[in-house]
């Protein structure tokens, strides 16, 4: 494994090309010249057009819808850079597709998971840089290291403008699964932490029994790493708005909106819906109620850290998300 380059440079798979623009703005680097298309038969066709021998090169690509597309894509061009003799390659990837298949649940379930880290690793990735993996134990399927971001700080920042009483506002793990990262979001913030007692019928369906924790009359902000099909958020506000919240928000990093998920959260009890670019939000895929913040400076900054061997722990710290002008797209 390499463990530097000489100089940044900032590449761009298909899938998150307006993200990996403003991370190189921000660096103050130009994106670098690279087309990826398909042969007539859907393989995928790159080209890189300029030197990349002994660079630090960052490829920023999400695996999100089309994930398999845009995996691929992803592999390809890693296996691009290294034959082209690059110095470091870190695979940015905001949205880690096939994180959900992180065990066994059931008898010959895969493990996809860590199957697409074997394979980012044979790909040439010397390291991976993401963000709110939806397990964090996923880092440990990797032999080489990975930098794991989180997008509460900035999401919290946005709702310390919306809620002014900590006092009546309260932080809504939809699960058990997530009360960590709802507790983490809920530290930000100072507010009381409620969770959502759910069980799952099947694959992409769920019930919410109950709720654990004092929401009467709160504004209540459901916090998950991920809104899907849109199912589980709204059916959680439904609950929410039962036992007597006064208003309920929903934040999520990754706005995956599989399916009606749109038409479901536009039509929901919810107030607004807030979400990180990690994914790009098409024009089809937006609402009045849904809001997109940008987070692409703290992948910068991660970056520019990784690059000059600093510690990236600091990103952490909500003083880094200050000025959340920067955010709202």
């Amino acid at each position: 494994m390499n463990i530097h380059g000489k100089g940044i440079k900032i590449f761009s798979g298909s899938a998150n090309r307006d993200m990996a623009q403003e991370i190189a703005r921000k660096i103050g680097v130009p994106l670098g010249a690279l087309s990826a298309g398909r042969f007539s038969d859907g393989e995928v066709s790159v080209n890189i057009g300029e030197v990349v021998r002994g660079s630090d090169v960052y490829i920023v690509q999400s695996t999100c819808m089309p994930v398999n597309e845009n995996l691929v894509e992803l592999l390809v061009i890693m296996d691009a850079m290294r034959r082209a003799s690059a110095g470091r390659i870190t695979a940015v990837i905001p949205y880690f597709g096939y994180a959900r298949q992180d065990r066994k649940a059931k008898a010959r379930d895969p493990i996809s998971a860590k199957l697409v880290a074997n394979l980012l690793t044979v790909a040439g990735a010397d390291r991976v840089l993401t963000m709110d993996l939806h397990t964090p134990q996923i880092q440990g399927f990797f032999d080489i290291p990975v930098d794991h971001l989180l997008g509460a700080g900035a999401l919290a920042e946005y709702f310390a403008k919306l809620t002014r009483d900590p006092a009546r506002t309260v932080a809504v793990s939809p699960d058990a699964g997530s009360a960590n990262r709802t507790r983490y979001f809920a530290e930000y913030l100072d507010v009381s932490i409620a969770i959502g007692d759910k069980r799952r019928a099947k694959q992409n369906e769920c019930e919410i029994i109950g709720i654990i924790g004092d929401v009467k009359d709160k504004t209540c902000i459901i916090f998950d790493d991920v809104i899907d099909t849109g199912g589980t958020i709204v059916k959680t506000a439904e609950v929410l708005m039962e036992l007597g919240a006064a208003e309920v928000y929903a934040a999520c990093t990754h706005g995956v909106f599989s399916g009606d998920a749109v038409s479901k959260l536009q039509n929901s009890c919810l107030k607004e819906v807030v979400l990180l670019n990690t994914i790009p939000l098409p024009e089809e895929k937006r609402a009045a109620k849904i809001r997109q913040l940008s987070i692409s400076h703290l992948f910068a900054e991660a970056i520019e850290r990784i690059y000059g061997d600093k510690s990236i722990s600091t990103l952490f710290d909500v003083r880094h998300i200050r000025d959340i002008e920067n955010y709202v797209l």
